[in-house]
């Protein structure tokens, strides 16, 4: 299973300076804990804010974790320079195919003239042929939202992640099965006790802002793992 923790400082109490500290500390808590992918997503910030923020979050992630991989939203400058693992594209940003290319070219060299490793690339979708068309342009994988109601306004449901999550037959094969292997993650609305029902459908995993982000994240990390395939 992939968990994948999404920032937002905003919801943290405290003055700006306050919220950052919270946002870094529960960053360092959820790379501790074993979440796979941080995707950092403060779309208030300046570039220039936004990058001395993905700095400090990536030395705290390299700190905590070997394993814990941190995501820029959107920004594929700023991920460059902070020498993030990656980037998270929203659904009407360019194609992860062109941001792979721009990631090629943009030459990251680590220190010794040593190439860093290939970016991980995640793409955000709200309907099922937005995922086809991520998995097309070669994403790492998708996040698929929003699964249930949040903030009233009503969730795509069960079935259009189970739709969304279904593998796509080998080309003249249309009964076959299926080959497509990109993940797609459900986001929107998840808690404990409707993540099973995500599994369930096909979701390779867990993307969630507030269930990483209000609860102890060692908690949340056990419980998701421990629900049965």
């Amino acid at each position: 299973m992939l968990l994948c923790y999404i920032t937002d400082r905003l919801q943290f109490p405290g003055n700006d300076s306050e919220r950052t500290r919270r946002l870094l500390a529960k960053v360092a808590e959820a790379a501790r804990c074993g979440v796979d992918w941080v995707q950092l997503r403060e779309r208030d910030l300046t570039a220039r804010e936004l990058e001395r923020l993905a700095r400090e979050a990536v030395a705290v992630v390299r700190e905590a974790s070997s394993r814990t991989r941190l995501l820029i939203n959107s920004r594929i400058d700023v991920a460059l320079a902070a020498g993030a693992d990656g980037v998270h594209l929203r659904s009407d940003d360019i194609a992860a195919s062109e941001a792979r290319v721009i990631w090629t070219k943009a030459g990251r060299r680590a220190e010794g003239g040593g190439i860093f490793a290939p970016p991980l690339i995640g793409v955000s979708c709200h309907a099922t042929n937005e995922v086809r068309l991520a998995e097309a342009h070669g994403a790492d994988f998708a996040v698929f939202a929003p699964v249930f109601e949040k903030h009233g306004s009503a969730g795509a449901g069960i079935e259009a992640l189970r739709a969304a999550c279904r593998p796509q037959p080998a080309a003249g094969n249309v009964e076959g099965p299926g080959t497509s292997a990109m993940p797609v993650l459900a986001l929107g609305g998840i808690t404990l006790e409707n993540a099973p029902a995500c599994l369930q459908a096909g979701a390779s995993g867990i993307a969630a802002i507030r269930l990483f982000q209000d609860n102890e994240v060692r908690t949340v990390v056990q419980q998701l793992r421990n629900i049965p395939d």
